[in-house]
């Protein structure tokens, strides 16, 4: 059978409940393309994903559902493609929205076990942060990994205990300006960003971003059996 290899490890009462588990991510970019293909090989059988973007050549370099024959194409529409022929007996659901408070409340509200932000915009994050806060879902968030070329160097943290990284040091002020609490878990590089050529350019690699989304996916699978 399909998942076998994972049953074997984990057992067949463990995966039937993993396989029930509603998880959502947000962003399909080099960290959420990866993270989310990850939480479908994993036998998940509700993922809902949310970007408002298209495919750019650009995105070749790093993100899993980008391809040359896949340019112009919205990465929610690839994605759902690609996890449909990996397992056709999962519901996947795609949003073609940008995450902003008022398309996070509309689609949080339906329920779900945990939540991914793998977005790259600090408003975003900030608003997932407060609604999963507020309402005690399971949060998992990334921050920047960006010129970063140590993938050995990421880690996972409550967010006021990070450092190094500066998105998480920007999240951490919003989020202590308005009163939120910063005890729940983000994955960060602790090395410190590299200077590009382009200074107002970010530069990205095959293998930094790849690697937190799948740290991250590794971390909820594991939370969810038990594992960690």
């Amino acid at each position: 059978m399909q998942f076998d290899r994972l049953v074997n490890m984990i057992g067949k009462e463990k995966f039937a409940e993993l396989k029930q588990k509603r998880l959502i991510v947000f962003g399909l970019g080099g960290v959420g393309s990866f993270a989310a293909e990850a939480l479908v090989r994993s036998g998940i059988q509700t993922v809902y994903v949310v970007d408002y973007d298209q495919v750019e050549i650009t995105n070749i370099n790093r993100q899993l559902i980008a391809l040359n024959s896949t340019i112009g194409e919205y990465k929610v529409d690839v994605f759902k493609k690609r996890a449909l022929d990996i397992n056709p007996k999962l519901k996947c659901v795609a949003y073609k929205v940008k995450a902003d408070r008022d398309t996070i409340k509309e689609i949080l509200d339906q329920g779900f076990d945990y939540v991914l932000d793998c977005v790259d915009d600090l408003s975003a994050k900030f608003e997932l942060a407060k609604y999963c806060n507020d309402n005690q879902i399971d949060f998992l968030a990334a921050m920047g990994f960006a010129n970063k070329f140590k993938p050995e160097l990421i880690k996972i943290a409550k967010l006021n205990q990070t450092q190094v990284c500066p998105l998480a040091k920007a999240l951490r002020k919003k989020l202590k300006l308005a009163g939120y609490s910063m005890n729940f878990e983000v994955v960060y590089s602790e090395e410190k960003p590299a200077v590009t050529l382009e200074k107002h350019v970010l530069g990205s690699n095959a293998y930094c971003p790849s690697a937190a989304g799948l740290i991250m996916a590794a971390h909820v699978v594991n939370k969810l059996i038990g594992v960690v």
